[in-house]
């Protein structure tokens, strides 16, 4: 006869096996739809505001602003590119500010042709120094928009779109539908236009509001596995305490790898670098990488330097081993807890993310202006580097199992890979620390395994 208490077990098991098994199936299905949240940016997205100012005989204007409500990550060159689908025979007589890509099939037009007879068309932004009549506020930057936080002015873009064969009023128009947003490349998912509050706009002397005769706003959240497979980007570690220097995890980015994949990356010393550099032009946002063990385009070091009686300091450095990027208007977001004690820090800006309400241990960091904001590619001059001042807090402060090293580390808003936990710099009187807690894990695994073969 079987022991009852196994018996026993066996009906317990089998009342709780089907609830976790359907909890399991269910957080699989989860993921979709939370793969676009960033704990750090929780309300984080860009919302496409589309105004209709005025009436035509067939349409309306309409002012589109592109606006970036992201702390940290910014859309740099080549800029943004926004689709969407007419939802009736609409057509764009004309853009300014911003132009269609594509003009399309405009051939059953006599005289007057529209700019653009695309059921799908693409926007982008125009250059700058484009003429002043062609021009709107916010618009003609290349599409660059920068993050809120680094440059709420600079957050936003704007065109102007003269819309035909459209309803004349609130009732008749149909909103677009099927946005999409490329920003430079995939990564944001558009939701569907939904109509809004007409938005209302106060003239220079603030004596006066008018508003927009219709508005719907479209919001788009950033996946920064949607963006690009593979990680862009890793951290290696390294303290005044330690001689040991944890490297990047090995092929963090790709691996190595010029036999199955030719020009996968490139030598620093290689005397065909220019040739590949220029052989690959026509995708040139694709990265180029040099020759490294983790294959990554950035690389960002965290060095505990210094330790004094009240303070402690660490040097940032980060490192572009791309060859085919200059990135400008660049920002690292650090999470670590003694940020709340930050006393001083040199040749960056720095500014506080509070995404948790009262707890402040989350801190951007980006270049000064004409000094350091401009990230050059691969090479000897490739790289920008700070010093950060930290305050001890007693209760808190500890050189001990990794807590001098951050927790969590952004460049230009994509998650960096960490190295593993256990391959952090260990303190010299802690060497022996690993083995311990791996007897300790051995020695209550064979105690839990006596307990249950006491009751066969």
């Amino acid at each position: 006869m079987g022991s009852p208490f196994f018996s026993e077990s066996r009906s317990i098991s089998k009342l709780f096996n089907f609830p976790i098994l359907i909890l399991f199936v269910l957080s699989c299905f989860s993921f979709s739809s939370t793969e676009a949240y960033d704990p750090l940016d929780p309300n984080g997205n860009i919302t496409i505001k589309w105004d209709i100012m005025s009436w035509t005989a067939d349409g309306y204007v309409a002012t589109v602003t592109i606006n970036n409500f992201q702390q940290y990550r910014h859309i740099q060159a080549p800029g943004w590119q926004l689709g969407f689908v007419w939802a009736k025979k609409e057509v764009i007589w004309s853009a300014m500010g911003g132009q269609a890509t594509d003009q399309g099939d405009c051939s059953r037009f006599k005289g007057n042709v529209p700019h653009c007879c695309k059921k799908d068309p693409t926007i982008v932004d125009l250059l700058p120094g484009t003429p002043y009549n062609q021009q709107v506020a916010n618009c003609c930057k290349g599409g660059v928009i920068n993050s809120f936080a680094q440059d709420p002015a600079n957050a936003l873009s704007s065109f102007q779109l003269s819309v035909g064969q459209a309803g004349t009023t609130n009732k008749t128009v149909r909103l677009p539908k099927n946005f999409t947003l490329q920003a430079p490349g995939p990564g944001y998912t558009c939701g569907p236009a939904k109509i809004v509050k007409p938005t209302k706009f106060v003239t220079a002397d603030l004596r006066r509001s008018t508003q927009a005769l219709m508005t719907w706003n479209v919001t788009c959240t950033y996946s920064q596995f949607l963006s690009q497979k593979t990680p862009t980007c890793c951290v290696s570690l390294s303290s005044f305490y330690n001689d040991t220097i944890v490297p990047c995890p090995t092929c963090t980015c790709g691996c190595m790898n010029n036999i199955t994949r030719p020009g996968s990356c490139v030598e620093g010393n290689s005397p065909y670098l220019a040739s590949a550099i220029a052989a690959s032009g026509k995708n040139s946002y694709t990265p180029l990488v040099q020759c490294t063990n983790h294959m990554c385009p950035i690389r960002v070091h965290w060095h505990v330097k210094l330790n004094y009686k009240a303070y402690w300091r660490v040097k940032v450095s980060i490192t572009n081993f791309n060859y085919r990027m200059n990135y400008s208007q660049w920002n690292l977001v650090v999470q670590h807890p003694n940020f709340d004690n930050l006393t001083q820090i040199f040749s960056f800006n720095y500014k506080s993310l509070i995404p948790y309400g009262t707890i402040n241990d989350t801190a951007m960091l980006w270049g000064v202006k004409f000094y350091n904001d401009f990230l050059m590619q691969a090479g000897p001059l490739g790289n920008v580097q700070s010093e950060l001042l930290f305050q001890k807090e007693s209760s808190i402060f500890t050189f001990d199992k990794g807590w001098a090293f951050p927790r969590r580390i952004y460049f230009n808003g994509d998650n960096c890979v960490m190295p593993p936990p256990d391959a952090y710099p260990w303190l010299p009187n802690a060497s022996s620390q690993p083995i311990i807690s791996l007897l300790c894990s051995i020695t209550a695994l064979l105690a839990s395994l006596a307990f249950l073969f006491s009751y066969a």
